[in-house]
């Protein structure tokens, strides 16, 4: 290890289990996989993978696991973590109808879910946090958003920028999981991705790693 450059950074993925319309979700796949193929293929330099976990999709009611999701990586239960300003939780959700990765910019404190959550919550303009006030109210990451999709984008895939996570429970964990970051000194990234339909699954997997080897780079 040379002494230039910065700390590694510290990685936590999450994804999704099945929803309605989605009886198999890329993401849950994705970051179950993850460990296995950075290992065979090698972590990108100055990454170290956490914890990959694979969430209910639901809002409400999965809000004590996510927490304690999110808890976990500042419990020291990664030794090599400690620097809590070099934490990233990167959040996979999938968007059946897109046809190319997103990368999300912010997330808006509003829940509204056009079908049941997968414990059958239903909400409509319901903020997300109410202390955050009204359900306008927006949270950005503080991540580069468009340098990583110019680097994923010079890379070879179909990437963009979004400024919309949608009102369902992926914009539902981002909000969460941006103000937990705030509130901890960590950073937090949503991305969206297609459907293995679209997007094959060994094309989504190279796209995972290299956003892990991008996110190190620039963060």
């Amino acid at each position: 290890m040379g002494s230039e450059g910065p700390a590694a950074v510290t990685i936590h993925v999450t994804g999704f289990k099945k929803f309605h319309g989605v009886s198999e979700n890329p993401t849950e796949t994705i970051v179950s996989n993850l460990k296995e193929y950075t290992k065979k293929k090698g972590l990108p330099k100055g990454v170290i993978l956490g914890s990959c976990s694979v969430l209910e999709t639901a809002g409400q009611g999965a809000l004590t696991p996510l927490h304690q999701t999110l808890q976990s990586a500042l419990t020291g239960k990664d030794s090599e973590s400690s620097s809590s300003g070099r934490i990233i939780w990167l959040h996979f959700g999938v968007n059946s109808g897109a046809s190319r990765f997103a990368i999300e910019h912010q997330a808006v404190n509003e829940a509204t879910f056009r079908c049941p959550d997968e414990l059958g919550w239903k909400p409509q303009k319901v903020p997300i946090i109410p202390a955050d006030g009204r359900i306008s109210r927006v949270r950005e990451t503080c991540l580069p958003v468009e340098e990583i999709t110019k680097a994923l984008a010079k890379k070879g895939y179909e990437v963009m920028t979004s400024d919309d996570a949608g009102r369902f429970v992926c914009n539902y964990v981002y909000y969460h999981s941006l103000c937990f970051a705030e509130q901890n000194g960590t950073k937090s990234l949503f991305v969206h991705v297609p459907l293995f339909l679209t997007i094959d699954e060994e094309t989504q997997m190279k796209f995972a790693a290299s956003l892990l080897e991008v996110l190190a780079s620039l963060c």
